[in-house]
């Protein structure tokens, strides 16, 4: 359980005195208990695999606010504890397989038009189960439809 390894985590990260990543240990683990409690049961695989994303999507967000405000230290921050949060994710599908999985859903679904866009994301997004970035799927599955 993931709760368990974060616990580990946390205390082999203040032995060696990392605070960086101490303080991004206990955010995610912070997010998964209160998750937990809003739900009132157990979280499963795929719904910690949600929150770290959350997580991950709010820090890069910070680091695309704070390079525009020019503080680059608090970018840097920002930047190194997505990547602390990257390790929590299940291995991303590469870009050439995601193509394989866009264009047999396409096939599958019989889309031929920007109009399927949405039936032929689900089922991508379905199959991929938080393997792959949604914004890149995104991106093929519109370039496929559009001719691309």
């Amino acid at each position: 359980m993931l709760k368990d390894e974060l616990s580990k985590q946390i205390i082999e990260s203040l032995k060696s005195g990392n605070s960086v990543r101490v303080s991004t240990l206990r955010l995610l683990a912070s997010a998964l208990h209160n998750e937990e409690i809003a739900k009132q049961a157990q979280l499963s695989n795929d719904d910690e695999v949600v929150i770290i994303k959350r997580q991950l999507k709010q820090r890069e967000e910070a680091v695309e606010a704070y390079e525009k405000a020019g503080r680059t230290e608090s970018a840097e921050k920002e930047r190194s504890e997505g990547e602390i949060l990257k390790e929590f994710l299940p291995e991303q599908i590469g870009e050439n397989e995601l193509s394989d999985i866009v264009n047999k859903a396409i096939e599958e679904s019989s889309a031929h038009s920007m109009s399927d866009f949405g039936k032929v994301m689900s089922a991508v997004m379905a199959k991929v189960k938080g393997q792959a970035d949604g914004k890149l799927t995104s991106e093929l599955v519109r370039a496929k439809l559009s001719g691309g």
